[in-house]
């Protein structure tokens, strides 16, 4: 049984007319995030461009939203996420805001509406740290990348 939380949504005026996320199958983890835009957006190749969603979210403390890469867009336009995941805190309460990369050959145009992100929200879970003079001893050790030779 999956758990669930309310997340609080206020949308702004150029979000009129779109459609709230939703997971678009029962399996779904991450719901889709649409161009608010009043206009077409252009990203070169090379470019990053900031795409406005429209929307604001209170999300419950101990929960974070993460924004990650639509795996479509990545395979076909090479659009992805510079910062993925970005991570939306519990406290931010500003327009949820999208940084695209072009990573691809042509120039990408979003449109108002188009799918342009997911939205995963997950539990989050805080740390303390303490000071020690050893660490417990395991097989791998200081091995850093590439140490399995793989």
């Amino acid at each position: 049984m999956s758990q669930s939380v309310e997340i609080l949504v206020k949308t702004l005026p150029h979000f009129e007319g779109l459609e709230l996320p939703k997971y678009q199958t029962e399996g779904s983890a991450g719901m889709d995030l649409t161009a608010a835009c009043g206009a077409d957006i252009t990203i070169l190749p090379g470019e990053r461009k900031l795409v406005p969603t429209g929307l604001c979210i209170a999300i419950p403390y101990f929960y974070e939203v993460q924004i990650r890469p639509r795996s479509g867009l990545a395979l076909k336009n090479g659009i992805t996420l510079p910062n993925s995941p970005g991570t939306i805190d519990s406290d931010y309460r500003g327009e949820l805001q999208v940084i695209l990369l072009n990573s691809g050959q042509e120039p990408f145009v979003v449109k108002r509406g188009m799918r342009i992100a997911q939205m995963i929200v997950a539990p989050v879970v805080k740390a303390s740290f303490q000071i020690v003079d050893n660490l417990d001893d395991t097989v791998r050790a200081a091995g850093g990348f590439g140490h399995t030779g793989h």
